[in-house]
């Protein structure tokens, strides 16, 4: 009985702590979000926390009428879809060649990858290289340079070596090379690690903001996130140019600040990407374990 009862004491004291855990973690977002939908100018008083004291839309007016915006989000989608694609695939061709036991010296390949992990040529080699590839102010640079993960190249490798390797003896009975196998039996039998590993490279994507700030000076490929960089380091409304719609807006209403509107485009950016996260829960656990418990 006594065993019993410190169990429940024990319980009871753990689910304490991730309640409060959850509350740290998710307080600020519901924060930012709070002061996104408050008016600027109230905001400044002080004293928003969990509600908005004065619920306006027009931070998010004034942000989505900025053409700057609606360009960065443009090219935020099309990175991530086409980054995620290219990523996924070159990734998974890969892995699955080094999961093949007939690969001459796949031991040697393995430790250079692994190297990589831990071991970078660093920014300005780098920065070199992309510029002799001619890449500078170029959408590629988004895509091209991380188009092989070795971290979602190894879960691939461990998960593609689990599959029964009877399941590929009889693709092959059936006159299946090693592609028609691939693209015909393993990848259908992949799709929670897909799932799961596809989430990850979108998320990565569309949180990155440090490549355009490096190797973009052209403002039209500029994606959301640096877009947003920008805004925490200086004053939104002075950026705006006065051509805009968003300036003549402005010019009309006042009643807003740099930090309601920093707040209204963090939500801006953050709510897509949150909005897929529901849909791929489910892959979460069984994609990442079933590729990861063996090796």
């Amino acid at each position: 009985m006594k065993f019993a009862f410190e169990d429940r004491i024990f319980s009871i004291v753990t689910h304490i702590a991730l309640a409060l855990l959850a509350f740290v973690t998710f307080y600020p977002f519901w924060n930012s979000a709070v002061i996104a939908f408050n008016e600027g100018t109230d905001t400044s008083l002080g004293g928003i926390t969990f509600w908005p004291r004065e619920f306006t839309l027009e931070n998010f007016e004034i942000v989505l009428k900025d053409i700057r915006i609606l360009k960065g989000f443009g090219i935020s989608i099309s990175r991530t879809v086409v980054g995620t694609f290219l990523t996924i695939a070159a990734t998974a061709i890969f892995a699955y060649g080094m999961s093949r036991k007939e690969l001459i010296g796949r031991g040697y390949y393995m430790v250079f990858c692994i190297i990589t992990l831990y071991f970078g040529g660093g920014l300005i080699p780098t920065y070199i290289l992309i510029r002799n590839l001619g890449m500078f102010d170029s959408f590629w640079v988004f895509v091209i340079p991380s188009i092989i993960s070795v971290w979602s190249m190894i879960i691939f490798r461990t998960f593609f070596r689990e599959i029964p390797p009877g399941l590929e003896d009889s693709a092959r009975i059936d006159g299946c090379g090693y592609w028609g196998t691939f693209l015909r039996v393993v990848l259908p039998l992949s799709g929670p690690v897909i799932a799961t590993l596809s989430l990850f490279t979108a998320i990565a994507h569309w949180n990155d903001w440090f490549v355009a700030s490096i190797y973009i000076n052209n403002n039209d490929l500029l994606p959301v996130q640096t877009l947003l960089k920008q805004t925490l380091d200086s004053n939104i409304a002075s950026e705006l140019n006065a051509d805009t719609a968003a300036a003549s807006f402005l010019a009309k209403r006042q009643s807003f600040t740099t930090k309601s509107l920093t707040m209204a485009t963090m939500m801006v950016t953050a709510i897509p990407i949150i909005l897929v996260y529901p849909f791929l829960q489910r892959f979460f656990v069984k994609g990442v374990l079933v590729g990861s418990l063996k090796e």
